[in-house]
């Protein structure tokens, strides 16, 4: 009956990720048709993920810090509807000041909702690399859904059909229900959170947070900008740049079940390096490479960035089991907002250049994260959770 309950609750918070996370994804899918409407430069555009990432990366510590010091799964359908309302307000008007408030508006909800989330989530998989990859997945399922939810929108109707957008909100916000009622049943039980425990690792997670800042300028920035990119390499319309965008989601998906699944065999850290040496060949080739073989680049980079995404998310509980919301809001949340910040800087470069010119710093970024993990340790502690959860599990089927 526990199994069932919380094979229940990761699956329903990785649904309710995916809810969240559709609105990261659709920033970026919106931009083009900020773009053609409203006739937005690149850096003008990109501008619109900066207010989505800016507050966002100010927000993210912020709650970490506070979930450290009290429980507060309330704010996970607040955070959601704050997501999808901003998105959902954001086409309506003109004005491009009001448009960048309520895209901000919806960064602040992805922002609350990351921290707790994740610490629930930890709770529930207790400390598991698998479980926390099945709720990382939902995240990169939301980001994968969101071109299409967002072409399906707005192309027939314009950034007038805005309001639409809301909808996963709000069932993302009905599905947070069931999992805190779930929760404060745990708790009334009394049953025990069996995470890591021990000294805090701070210079481990300082490398850990650089190499997962290099991780998000790249992708951030081939979000932002790889439906344009598509589309002048294969000479397409809009339906080769959704197609390319929705590559670079959907590969995320994978790559992040992935590496649950290989962190089982291998420890976390092997698996984060092998993944970035794959990733600086994977975005060379997105950026070098001509013609159709655009997309089996885009799906490799996508899966090889987002192998190490959950891996990471544990890594940076262990190095500060003490500080759990802190760790979570910066290795789930705040350096995944950071990589936005650089978008106005490739948009610049692309404005005075080329588009394709301006992504080959990009290259440089999965590389750097590799060097970062080639010093890093496996932390002992998750070995001994491991075991333990393990040892329980074998003396609950006997």
């Amino acid at each position: 009956m526990g199994y069932v309950r919380t094979t229940t609750s990761l699956t329903l918070l990785s649904v309710g990720h995916a809810c969240v996370d559709v609105y990261q994804g659709a920033v970026a899918s919106l931009v083009p048709f900020f773009v053609a409407e409203r006739a937005y430069g690149y850096a003008v555009a990109s501008g619109i993920v900066l207010a989505a990432s800016l507050l966002s990366s100010v927000a993210q510590p912020v709650f970490g810090a506070l979930t450290d010091r009290w429980a507060m799964p309330w704010l996970l359908p607040l955070s959601t509807l704050l997501g999808g309302t901003g998105i959902a307000l954001s086409g309506l008007s003109g004005s491009y000041g009001i448009t960048l408030a309520f895209v901000a508006l919806s960064g602040i909800g992805v922002a609350a909702y990351h921290p707790e989330s994740a610490r629930i989530a930890r709770l529930t998989a207790r400390g598991s690399h698998t479980g926390m990859a099945w709720f990382s997945l939902g995240g990169n399922i939301g980001f994968a859904l969101a071109p299409l939810m967002v072409s399906t929108v707005i192309s027939p109707w314009g950034l007038r059909a805005t309001p639409l957008l809301v909808l996963p909100a709000l069932a993302g916000t009905a599905l947070c229900v069931p999992v805190l009622r779930m929760l404060g049943r745990r708790q009334a039980a009394g049953a025990a959170d069996r995470t890591a425990t021990g000294d805090d690792d701070v210079k481990s997670f300082v490398k850990l947070s650089l190499a997962v800042v290099l991780r998000s300028i790249v992708f951030v920035g081939l979000s932002t900008f790889i439906a344009l990119h598509a589309q002048q390499r294969l000479d397409g319309g809009p339906v080769a740049g959704t197609a390319a965008l929705c590559v670079l989601y959907l590969g995320g998906a994978v790559g992040s079940v992935l590496g649950g699944r290989l962190a089982d065999r291998w420890d976390r850290v092997r698996v984060c390096r092998w993944s970035y040496l794959l990733s600086t060949v994977a975005v060379a080739g997105v950026v070098l490479v001509p013609g159709p073989a655009l997309f089996l680049f885009v799906a490799l980079t996508s899966a090889g960035l987002y192998v190490p995404f959950s891996l990471q998310v544990t890594l940076g509980q262990d190095y500060l089991p003490s500080r759990v919301g802190t760790a979570s809001g910066v290795t789930l949340g705040l350096t995944v907002s950071i990589g936005g910040l650089t978008a106005p800087l490739l948009g610049a470069a692309a404005d005075s250049t080329s588009l394709r010119t301006a992504l080959v710093p990009l290259v440089l970024m999965p590389l750097l994260s590799w060097l970062l993990f080639r010093h890093l340790p496996e932390p002992a502690v998750h070995r001994a959770v491991r075991r333990h959860d393990d040892a329980g599990a074998r003396t609950s089927t006997a």
